[in-house]
């Protein structure tokens, strides 16, 4: 989710989050210039364009409010809160690369201080497809996933995790024994700056969590545990979803969007090259979260809060806002440029876009079109956030839909990338529907894989899998019966 506001008032646990960058101001931003620190504040204040609104509630949809966050800590299915808050809520390197590195711009400052063997090129550059051939990855027909990205959090405050029997396991060997093979993490770009998702005097800045050095750290574990591994990068110092997607800020006085692309291009390629290196390369990268109204759409302005509430458009040169012509054609260059990347360390590594609220058939077949068809991005998954809870109705219901997304799109492939089942806020029958999720999916042709979210928080979009004794984590014996998975 991406502490979605209003309807997806994603919990702020993850405010474990990123901050992979403690330290990035020193590195002089992605060809940005200026003051790393400074914003635009002389922009609209609509957290989510207009036109974007418009074209929602033309086709009778709800737009996305910013303005409601619920919180998995103040809930009273907690009994214990490790990161107890005054705020009234929460919001939900040795190894070869593969070929001849791709050679950085010449015209821009270097922000990674790549020797002259190691540079990669600009965005504009480098072929949608490259040559290189990397490891295969492993054989995985199904993708049963959990994002555990908050698990780290909790394991600094020392949580541990008991199976069915008592036994103690690792997050990890317990998902595996359950039937679950693979794990999605999220990533911010500098958590640790000013208005990131760690950033001083908020909740979570206690560590960064999903910061570069904390996602290799975790991604080591994932291949450890032989398990595949998405990686969801927010292109973002907070959470990125329909209400906000704000620029981050070693990018906030990029003045282009040939700049903002090398930008966007420059990071991917460090990550995903980074954790190559360490033998932890991803099966499937997910380019931007829940991308609805478009990509590095926003600026932090006085008032936005710790969780990015309260914001202002970046300007039009730059925004990747879908609810105009020069935002659609921004945002194609950004998917695109993201693609590249991830293709130019390895074209083994599936590519995804992802995108919210799949009962809205109207905004899903705008959205594909404009980025698909249009635009041209060459993606390889499509992912959908899929949650009964905000309205998305049952698993049968969205079979027709995903039926045809799957003729219409011949060249793609398609994962839920966020489920839980929960009927309301933290409420569930328990009528086999996150079964169902996964049972579905599995069988739909290049439908490949379910990625339930967060199996540790309960919230409004449903309860957990795990239940809370005093600072530990137990399986709910019956969340995890009802997937049939053998103990």
């Amino acid at each position: 989710m991406g502490l979605r506001m209003g309807k997806f008032g994603l919990v702020s646990l993850a405010a474990m989050a990123l901050c992979a960058c403690g330290d990035d101001t020193n590195i002089t931003g992605d060809l940005q210039s200026g003051n790393e620190g400074s914003v635009i504040d002389s922009l609209s204040s609509d957290s989510l364009s207009s036109s974007v609104a418009e074209l929602l509630l033309s086709s009778g949809e709800e737009a996305v409010s910013s303005s409601s966050y619920w919180s998995p800590f103040s809930s009273s299915s907690y009994l214990w809160d490790p990161y107890p808050s005054s705020s009234s809520f929460w919001f939900r390197s040795s190894s070869s690369f593969e070929g001849d590195p791709p050679p950085y711009s010449s015209s821009e400052p270097n922000p990674f201080n790549y020797s002259s063997e190691e540079q990669p090129r600009s965005s504009a550059m480098e072929p949608l497809h490259s040559s290189s051939s990397g490891t295969p990855a492993p054989n995985f027909s199904f993708y049963n996933g959990a994002d555990i990205s908050t698990v780290q959090e909790y394991e600094r405050w020392g949580a541990k995790f008991y199976d069915v029997d008592g036994t103690e396991k690792d997050i990890f060997t317990l998902l595996k024994d359950h039937g679950f093979n693979a794990i999605r993490l999220k990533t911010f770009v500098s958590p640790k700056a000013q208005y990131g998702y760690a950033a001083s005097g908020c909740d979570h800045d206690a560590e960064a969590y999903a910061d570069k050095d904390h996602i290799i750290a975790y991604a080591e574990k994932i291949k450890a545990a032989g398990m595949a591994f998405l990686l969801d990068i927010h292109y973002s110092d907070n959470w990125a979803d329909p209400g906000k997607q704000i620029i981050p800020s070693r990018w906030r006085n990029v003045k282009s969007s040939d700049a903002m692309a090398d930008s966007i291009y420059n990071y991917t390629y460090d990550l995903i090259s980074s954790l190559k290196q360490v033998n932890a390369t991803p099966e499937m990268v997910q380019i931007g979260n829940e991308t609805t109204p478009g990509i590095l759409i926003h600026v932090p302005n006085s008032k936005t809060d710790c969780w990015g509430n309260g914001v202002d458009k970046a300007s039009t040169a730059i925004n990747g806002d879908m609810g105009t012509s020069s935002g659609k054609a921004n945002a194609g260059k950004y998917f695109k440029a993201g693609i590249r990347a991830v293709k130019a360390v390895s074209e083994n590594i599936k590519t995804v876009l992802h995108i919210e609220s799949i009962r809205k058939t109207n905004t899903v077949n705008w959205w594909m079109e404009e980025i698909f068809k249009n635009q041209k991005v060459p993606a390889d998954v499509m992912g959908f956030s899929a949650y009964t809870a905000y309205g998305d109705d049952k698993p049968d219901k969205w079979n027709s839909l995903f039926k045809n997304l799957t003729s219409t799109y011949s060249n793609l492939e398609f994962i839920v990338a966020e489920y839980n089942g929960g009927e309301s806020d933290n409420s569930y029958s328990y009528d086999g529907s996150r079964k169902k999720t996964v049972e579905m999916v599995r069988g739909l042709n290049r439908w490949i894989g379910t990625f339930f979210w967060e199996p540790t928080l309960s919230g409004a979009w449903g309860p957990a899998l795990f239940d809370w004794d005093g600072p530990d984590l137990r399986v709910n014996k019956k969340a995890f019966d009802e997937y049939k998975v053998e103990f």
